[in-house]
């Protein structure tokens, strides 16, 4: 999920723009659940999302990743 082939070159990888996210609950009860990953098409005019699960509720938040120690990101 995290990362994809680069079509412009050879055998290197491209991490992924945003990563998706399943927001659940409100206020100090919000949950967030890792459930995908975002990446830019080659021309510059759309993005693909690679979704592991689909949510059944909440909602579906694109982020900017940060690093691998933080478990999820803070409240939006």
């Amino acid at each position: 999920m995290a990362q994809t082939k680069d079509q412009n070159t050879t055998n290197k990888t491209k991490a992924p723009t945003y990563i998706a996210w399943n927001v659940t609950g409100s206020d100090d009860k919000t949950f967030w659940q890792k459930i995908g990953a975002c990446w830019p098409h080659q021309d510059g005019k759309g993005l693909s999302l690679q979704l592991e699960v689909l949510p059944i509720n909440g909602r579906v938040v694109l982020r900017q990743p940060q690093e691998e120690t933080a478990e999820s990101p803070k409240k939006a």
